[in-house]
């Protein structure tokens, strides 16, 4: 019987699927950045205090934190397209009720919905992952990755063009808008993927994360009106510290939890996860300084004296150039690994940074300093589902990336707050107006600079690359898994039954051409399975499981170091090889 690669039958997915995933994202991206020119004005236009305005940007970063590993881990037991849809259905509706309202409370409830868009970029990813083949993955993964400063990048000046010279309100239009031909796009191009995780979803999990990251979150977004020394920011602290380690205890007891933390405490994706929180924080500070210094007044003596428009078409490219570094990112990837790449974006993110102490003084600096932060910060951003995919199993693709999704979100959140903190102590008053000060940016710039250099701390704990085994097996299977991530070469693939679905431990057996095994191992509970050969040759794959017909496949492998795909499809029992 003849082999299927991984990427032909149930994966077919035609070229226009990346874009149409990517422009989700920018999607995503629009949402979260679509407030950023009226902010200074929200408390007028929402007949509030400053404080209370606030909880219009808090909403949204709350939903988003909770909903993203929620949606993720749905999208692998359910769907990861049906899950992909009905996020942006929630962000429509919500972008529907802040467009017809002018009310505090009702404007936080749209917003809150509008959170929910967040889960669109780890089910991108995985529906990229179970997509396409290998050699346009990492491209594409890049492309996902960086579509939410692509989009970012892209909405500023547009929002901005929009609040100049039309009703705010139609900020709102403009994203249901982009919303629901994001959906409609999505159901016309992207088929769903079949790939499934077994098990039930963990509402109790779901529930037990939700508290613990909103306890965390809120004090961290509402510190600098609180006070971070006040009870209730600490006490906020401490509850979320004691819920996320209930949380934990019972989330190591489930068999099928929310988020496998044994998972997440693999090397691989525990120093991914901490160097994503670093690069978010390096993201979000060159986003608040760079309008700022652009749009302030001439007159104080360091203010560029931008308008709006200006000032968000001057920071645009460091958006687009995150778009422009996907390809680069792949290209990279695939001769040095994704550790290098994230290694070189954040030795480029401090290099812009460092230059960036002294590039304040001209309108064309702060284009120079954009240019040179998105590249750094689209490799950084490109190489890091690339990590996340290559150390967890097919199954949790959507849990895993949600969860590193988060991480960079709460950067985003600890960005936001730190530098919003010592802006605001940095300031002068003038007129009873805060105006930001020249050593304000400054000390918010080396503070990025610190966090790209942590961040670059944990790139370097991260396994050297491609020699980290996956480890989503038994012991007994780990050792062959980590043979063939080091030699690169070998056979991979999923072992299916006749009608297409995942067959669980399996053994596959891997014999030369003298008769002789070369290798075995069993196939996980997505039915992957990973095998490395010691030459190049032609090779016999044997496959045999419980209620199943045996297999005998022959395959040829050039011995180029990388892994071939290959599908074995064990016929029903009464059929034989």
């Amino acid at each position: 019987m003849t082999h299927t690669p991984t990427d032909q039958p149930t994966r077919r997915a035609s070229g226009a699927v990346v874009p149409v995933l990517a422009f989700a994202g920018i999607v995503v991206a629009v949402m979260q950045t679509l407030l950023v020119p009226v902010i200074k004005d929200l408390p007028q236009l929402l007949d509030t205090e400053p404080s209370n305005a606030t909880w219009v940007l808090t909403s949204t970063l709350l939903s988003g934190a909770v909903a993203t590993p929620i949606m993720g881990r749905l999208g692998d037991l359910y769907g990861k397209r049906r899950l992909l849809i009905l996020s942006l259905a929630v962000m429509v509706v919500g972008a529907l009720v802040s467009a017809l309202t002018s009310d505090l409370l009702t404007m936080i409830a749209g917003r809150t919905l509008q959170g929910f868009a967040m889960g669109a970029i780890p089910l991108g990813i995985g529906l990229m992952r179970d997509m396409l083949p290998r050699e346009k993955l990492g491209s594409a993964m890049a492309l996902m990755s960086s579509s939410i400063g692509v989009g970012g990048g892209l909405a500023l000046p547009l929002a901005a063009l929009i609040a100049q010279h039309a009703d705010w309100h139609a900020l709102f239009y403009g994203a249901a808008g982009l919303g629901a031909l994001s959906i409609v796009l999505t159901l016309l191009v992207v088929p769903e993927s079949p790939a499934r995780a077994e098990g039930t979803f963990d509402v109790l999990g779901a529930i037990g994360l939700s508290i613990g990251l909103v306890l965390f979150l809120l004090p961290i977004t509402k510190g600098s009106d609180w006070g971070w020394s006040s009870g209730t920011t600490l006490g906020l602290f401490a509850a979320s510290a004691v819920v996320l380690v209930l949380w934990g205890v019972m989330e190591l007891r489930l068999k099928a939890p929310l988020v496998d933390l044994r998972t997440t405490a693999r090397p691989a994706v525990l120093f991914t996860n901490l160097a994503s929180i670093m690069v978010g924080v390096s993201f979000y500070v060159v986003s608040l300084v760079l309008p700022q210094l652009l749009q302030l007044p001439k007159a104080t003596g360091y203010g560029l004296g931008q308008s709006m428009v200006t000032a968000g078409l001057l920071v645009a490219p460091l958006g687009l150039t995150m778009m422009f570094t996907a390809p680069v990112y792949a290209r990279l990837s695939a001769k040095y690994g994704p550790k290098v790449t994230l290694i070189l974006g954040m030795l480029i993110i401090g290099i812009g940074y460092g230059a960036g102490l002294g590039l304040m003084s001209a309108a064309w600096q702060s284009l120079v300093i954009a240019v040179v932060l998105g590249a750094g910060i689209g490799l950084a951003y490109s190489s890091l589902p690339a990590l996340i995919v290559g150390a967890v199993p097919a199954s949790e693709t959507g849990a895993a990336n949600g969860l590193n999704t988060l991480m960079r979100s709460i950067g985003t959140s600890v960005s936001s707050a730190v530098i919003g903190m010592v802006l605001a102590n940095t300031a002068n008053n003038v007129g009873g107006v805060a105006i930001p000060t020249m050593h304000g940016f400054r000390v918010s710039f080396l503070i990025a600079t610190g966090a790209v250099a942590v961040g670059l701390l944990m790139a370097l704990f991260l396994p050297k690359p491609n020699r980290a085994p996956q480890l989503r097996a038994s012991s007994e299977e780990e050792a062959n898994l980590a043979h063939a991530e080091e030699v690169l070469r070998g056979f991979r693939g999923r072992v299916l039954d006749a009608s297409g679905a995942p067959v669980a431990r399996a053994k596959v057996t891997l014999i030369d051409r003298r008769g002789r095994q070369a290798g075995a191992t069993l196939s996980d509970t997505d039915g992957t399975y990973v095998l490395g050969v010691p030459r190049e040759g032609a090779y016999v794959l044997a496959a045999r499981a419980t209620g199943h017909g045996p297999l005998a496949s022959s395959a040829t492998h050039t011995g180029d170091n990388r892994p071939i795909d290959l599908d074995l499809a064990l016929p029903s029992e009464t059929v034989t090889a």
